[in-house]
């Protein structure tokens, strides 16, 4: 097992508000609180730049793997992230 496998990682959702408007974003990384002052400080993907970010809510996951695939999944439930907003 490589280094890399043993490393724990993170599914994060962001939210952010601004007059009428709530957004939430979902990620994954290694170090959760790095990657939200990356984001706040406008180096993190480009559809969070220009925002004042919070964090909604984070899960650890076992592997990388298993942090991209359950990325994946929440980025496409529209219920889960609205009622995290």
């Amino acid at each position: 097992m490589s280094y890399r496998e043993e490393t724990p990682c993170f599914v994060y959702v962001l939210g952010s508000r601004r007059d009428n408007e709530r957004l939430t974003y979902v990620g994954w990384t290694t170090d959760v609180e790095r990657r939200l002052l990356q984001h706040n400080a406008g180096r993190g993907a480009k559809t969070t730049r220009g925002r004042q970010w919070t964090l909604l809510h984070f899960e650890l996951c076992d592997t990388r793997e298993e942090a991209m695939s359950r990325e994946w999944h929440v980025k496409r439930d529209s219920q889960y992230r609205s009622r995290a907003a």
